[in-house]
């Protein structure tokens, strides 16, 4: 174990995971019970077309994966409320569209750079001092906006046509959560990767789902499955010599298991 601490790298990849699973666990939850979990998958797969973009400008493809995700995000949440298309429909032509993009703007960068690849499938062993001050800040964004509007989004998220009656700004909460969730996307992409990202925002959610439907603990129990998913997954990757962002997904898979055969409502129906 103290080698696992010893290098600066993994220290850094080590803080790195761990905010970024504080911060899927936490709006996992609100994923589940809102049924987003396509919508999760399109974002990351639309942040591939900002990563490229920022790869073709020479800028930081964090700073442009985060403008073209969100509008992208803005785009899919408008399209699929105004009735035009399904939100499925929606999100499978945005997703696929921003991939073809992404791949006309490495053709035109000529260069298939490698850390194109980082993000894609995850590279948390390359996490800099600098992208956890981007991840901090943009991370405490997220705490703050789901701090703030936590019981809102709750009753959003059990009856958002009952939170409509009592006067809750639906509208503007529906496209707050889509924002936050563009925002832990492309946070969470430098640590598992645009492939994997959308497994961190489902499973440690639908993993407490099967131990409780109570909101509190249900959120909490989401925080622990995303930050045991986290370190377990990151210490086997060291040790195994796994890909790290793999390991914590498929790490984070193995709990969502452990719950189903646990599940009390199960056992109830068995």
């Amino acid at each position: 174990m103290a080698d696992f601490f010893a290098f600066q790298f993994m220290r850094y990849a080590l803080i790195a995971g761990l905010m970024v699973s504080v911060m899927c666990a936490l709006i996992s939850s609100f994923v589940v019970l809102k049924r987003l979990s396509f919508l999760g998958a399109g974002i990351s797969h639309a942040a591939f077309g900002g990563v490229a973009l920022g790869v073709l400008l020479g800028i930081n493809p964090l700073y442009s994966a985060l403008g073209f995700t969100w509008v992208l995000t803005m785009i899919i949440g408008y399209v699929s409320r105004k009735g035009h298309l399904s939100e499925d429909t929606a999100i499978g032509i945005a997703y696929v569209a921003a991939m073809a993009l992404g791949t006309i703007f490495l053709g035109f960068a000529r260069s298939y750079n490698f850390d194109v690849f980082g993000y894609l499938f995850g590279n948390i062993l390359a996490v800099t001092e600098t992208d956890l001050h981007i991840t901090a800040a943009l991370g405490a964004v997220v705490l703050a906006a789901l701090g703030l509007f936590h019981k809102e989004l709750v009753f959003l998220a059990f009856d958002e046509e009952m939170a409509q009656v009592v006067g809750l700004p639906v509208r503007f909460l529906y496209y707050m959560l889509l924002s936050v969730m563009a925002l832990t996307v492309v946070i969470a992409i430098k640590v598992v990767g645009i492939v994997l990202v959308s497994a961190l925002l489902v499973l440690p959610g639908a993993t407490s789902l099967q131990l409780t439907k109570n909101i509190v603990p249900m959120v909490a129990l989401s925080l622990v499955c995303g930050l045991a998913s986290t370190l377990s997954g990151l210490y086997l990757s060291y040790t195994l010599d796994l890909a790290s962002g793999a390991t914590i997904v498929l790490t984070a898979t193995v709990l969502f298991g452990v719950a189903m055969v646990v599940s009390p409502r199960r056992r109830q129906m068995s």
